[in-house]
């Protein structure tokens, strides 16, 4: 596929992305345009929501002690890993229902609105048949899946869990219609060691 436009999260990961694919892309003596940085297409601050709400929430909730106490605990890296992301999950999903706002945080409302309002612009600069192509992470996809298919946060909640990183997905649009086409495609990964997700 070539593409009339690229854009990028602002994160680091983002642009190395787009940068190891354009080199793949001039490699194959294929154009591929100069990445643009589109800040509405940056993650949430999931740390921040972490680090901020746990001491809190450790007093209030016993599910969240518990989780956090497995964490400790947990024998080895792989442990550890699934432990955390239990967790994470769990103070994630007060943050997204409203339960928490830590202090400095965009809401998970005003996260998703940031990333429609980047998605309009698309739309917007897009002329009919332009291939865009925009490299971000989990959280912004979820929320592009959303509004494809007109999910709960909830159930986008979930689409974020199960987003592989380095996968594609694919949606049509024009003027009236932006739906789905393929999600978390990775044809490009030969190797199962390299089927992530965070």
């Amino acid at each position: 596929m070539i593409f009339d436009r690229v854009g990028t999260g602002p994160s680091q990961r983002h642009r190395q992305s787009a940068q190891i694919a354009g080199e793949a892309y001039l490699e194959a003596g294929l154009l591929f345009p100069e990445p643009v940085i589109v800040n509405a297409f940056d993650e949430f601050r999931g740390d921040a929501v972490l680090g901020q709400s746990l001491p809190q929430l450790r007093t209030q909730d016993t599910r969240i002690r518990d989780l956090e106490d497995a964490m400790q605990v947990a024998g080895d890296d792989r442990q550890k890993r699934v432990a955390f992301q239990r967790l994470f999950e769990a103070v994630i999903v007060r943050w997204v229902n409203g339960e928490i706002a830590p202090q400095g945080v965009e809401s998970w409302q005003d996260f998703s609105a940031r990333v429609n309002r980047g998605l309009d612009s698309i739309f917007a600069e897009s002329s009919k048949g332009a291939n865009v192509a925009i490299f971000t992470s989990g959280g912004p996809i979820g929320v592009v899946v959303q509004r494809a298919l007109h999910l709960s946060a909830q159930d986008t909640l979930q689409i974020m869990w199960m987003s592989r990183n380095s996968s594609y997905c694919e949606f049509l649009f024009s003027r009236d219609r932006f739906t789905l086409s393929s999600f978390n495609s990775h044809p490009h990964l030969e190797e199962d060691s390299l089927l992530t997700y965070r």
